[in-house]
């Protein structure tokens, strides 16, 4: 027996067993992986692989955007483009030439933006992130040119906590000046020379949330904080900050502000000479918004306001009388933010992680629609370039994948975790968090029929290659399988597979139907008859097995995606394309890696890509392996990758 690296239990290990099996062991368990015939008298551990010939190219953001809890997120560029974040993307929209950039410098999630006087210049924050080996990315700002796409500064490695909430460009003197403020305890606000690189002075700003922070428009010396509870005039003078609080006559200032007084627009006394130095919030529009103001925008001498709770986008006069109003629709959700376009051109973002075009005067259309709770289903058309996501926010959607549009959206009465298409691509199985699931008709949505097994998670649905079994994996540890008519609308239970003794992960069928393979919790590789739902215990059996895909992440095609260090759970999934040459996987680090196929060898060499936060949940490629797509667990977005 020859073994392959360091013998130490945490580490991945990889040796050959004398059963013409390569055994790997996670995390000090064995999981044997049977090695082909055809490829068992020349096979070594020690082969080195080979890079894929393909790359990976970003090619679309826009399932999605970060509206549901980033404020001023949402900017017009001279170039026509509307520029947004979604995970660690920031996005540069052409909505005219159906184009999308992407500058793709940040390591994590962003969480806040700001455009420069120059309109060409951008700062974004990110959080503190994580790296495969557990070093910490420390949050910082990143100053970048959305003309070239290329990093001019990086501000703050080492000072920001936790993670950068709020940045602002001074809009005099040049624009030299960058405040930033970080989600430490105290929220502390800094100012940079951020052409220089060099923190000017930073000052505790709150213990309270912190949502906006910005430079006066005429005076740099002078910026404005504010959030929950407070309103704050800070004085950059000497090298230090001073701050005083706004003052609220007749108003209750124990509420949050969203860069404007929570239901009302305050208006700040000018002033040299006034009692209160120009901090004193002396009147107000009363009852602009039932609920929280989310958005204001100048608009040719009017004002614009959007609401929280009421979905509204009002148009006001320089006299503050409401001249005309319209209403978000409520599966849009409310209001985040209102952004100027060209002419009367509004774009406005919402806390349901949408963007909508439009005016108050002709209503608004959807341009950007997501996700806005973790996702985890994701299914291709057989046939089509379209595919389907749904996520624990109870949202299915199948998408185009030429328009970025979704075809339908349907919502369902449970969290939904899987999907699968019928091979007729008529019928979607879309498995919830409750051990319920839905048969969908692809064509008018429709509910065909609703089924329950177990009570648990239902992990993974999936059709037989012919079309004649469905087979459906719980976290109870069992598949239950489904004998299918009618084109996938008519299924009745054939049996239930049992033998694992931790939940079912993941799952392929042979092409030709006669069984499958899965995956469970504990690293366990098991096999079954689809017809007798009876486990298949001979190796010699299924060695020999062509498997219709490859979406297990334990298995001799497989297994060299499992790197140095890895726990077993690092993974969430893999695909193969269908022309069998390359394999995709999504892991928990925001990152998705591109291997030739077979991926047999141990530790193999691959293209890795960021883009997502936090967990990639799972990957597919397109019925001709044109594009892949991915999907992020907390960032909620989907990204689309042309294979190239």
């Amino acid at each position: 027996m020859s073994s392959f690296g360091p013998g130490k239990t945490k580490e991945v290990i990889f040796s050959m067993a004398e059963e013409g099996s390569v055994k790997m062991f996670l995390r000090g368990r064995p999981v044997p992986m049977l090695i082909p015939d055809e490829l068992a008298p020349t096979y070594s551990l020690d082969t080195r692989s080979e890079l894929p010939a393909c790359r990976l190219k970003l090619d679309w953001v826009s399932y999605g955007y970060r509206g549901r809890d980033c404020r001023a997120n949402l900017y017009l560029l001279p170039t026509g483009e509307i520029v947004y974040f979604v995970a660690s993307v920031a996005v540069l929209y052409s909505v005219e030439e159906q184009r999308q950039r992407h500058y793709l410098g940040h390591n994590d999630d962003i969480k806040c933006m700001a455009v420069h006087p120059d309109m060409v210049t951008i700062a974004t924050g990110q959080v503190a992130g994580t790296t495969k080996e557990g070093k910490p990315l420390p949050p910082h700002v990143r100053i970048w040119d959305s003309v070239s796409l290329s990093t001019l500064h990086v501000l703050g490695l080492g000072v920001f906590d936790r993670a950068v909430c709020c940045v602002g460009f001074s809009k005099s003197n040049g624009g030299s000046l960058l405040c930033a403020v970080d989600e430490s305890n105290d929220h502390v606000l800094s100012v940079w020379d951020w052409a220089k690189e060099v923190k000017v002075v930073d000052a505790k700003c709150s213990n309270e949330a912190v949502l906006v922070a910005t430079f006066h428009p005429i005076d740099p010396t002078m910026l404005i904080t504010c959030g929950k509870s407070h309103i704050y005039f800070w004085s950059l003078e000497g090298g230090s900050l001073t701050k005083r609080q706004g003052l609220f006559e007749r108003l209750k200032s124990s509420r949050y502000f969203q860069g404007v007084l929570r239901a009302t627009f305050p208006m700040l006394t000018p002033g040299p000479g006034h009692p209160a130095g120009g901090n004193r919030i002396t009147q107000a529009v009363l009852g602009a918004h039932d609920g929280g103001v989310f958005g204001l925008c100048a608009l040719d001498g009017t004002l614009v306001s959007g609401g929280g709770r009421d979905r509204r986008v009002v148009l006001w006069g320089s006299d503050y009388s409401k001249l005309q109003e319209m209403e978000v629709p409520e599966d849009f959700g409310p209001v985040r933010i209102v952004a100027e376009g060209r002419g009367d051109m509004l774009y406005v973002g919402t806390t349901r992680n949408s963007i909508l075009q439009g005016s108050i005067h002709t209503g608004f259309s959807l341009l950007v629609q997501g996700h806005v709770e973790e996702l985890w289903g994701l299914a291709t058309h057989p046939s089509r370039a379209q595919f389907v996501t749904c996520g624990q926010d109870k949202l299915v959607h199948l998408w185009s994948v030429e328009s970025h549009q979704p075809l339908w959206s349907r919502c369902i009465e449970d969290p939904a975790c899987s999907a699968g298409f019928h091979p007729s691509g008529s019928v979607l199985a879309v498995g919830t968090v409750t051990g319920r699931w839905l048969l969908l008709d692809t064509e008018t949505h429709d509910l065909v029929a609703i089924h329950t097994d177990g009570n648990e998670q239902i992990s993974v649905v999936s059709f037989s290659p012919d079309g004649a079994y469905l087979a459906v994996g719980s976290h109870d540890n069992l598949v239950y399988v489904y004998t299918v008519d009618q084109g996938g609308r008519k299924v009745s239970r054939l049996g239930k597979c049992s033998g694992h003794s931790s939940f079912i992960t993941h799952l392929d069928w042979a092409q030709d139907s006669s069984c499958f393979v899965t995956n469970s919790g504990d690293y366990e590789i098991l096999y079954w008859d689809s017809a007798t739902c009876k486990q298949i215990t001979s190796a010699d059996a299924v060695r020999n097995v062509e498997w219709a895909t490859a979406t297990c992440v334990l298995g001799f095609g497989v297994f060299g995606i499992w790197s140095e260090g890895a726990d077993g759970t690092d993974i969430n999934a893999v695909a193969r394309s269908h022309n069998g040459k390359l394999l995709a996987s999504a892991d928990d680090f925001g990152k998705v890696h591109l291997f030739s196929y077979p991926c047999c060898q141990p530790r193999a060499l691959s293209h890795k890509y960021g883009g997502h936060s936090s967990h990639v949940t799972n990957v597919a490629f397109l019925w001709d392996d044109s594009v892949a797509l991915t999907t992020g667990g907390k960032d909620t977005s989907v990204l689309q990758w042309r294979v190239v």
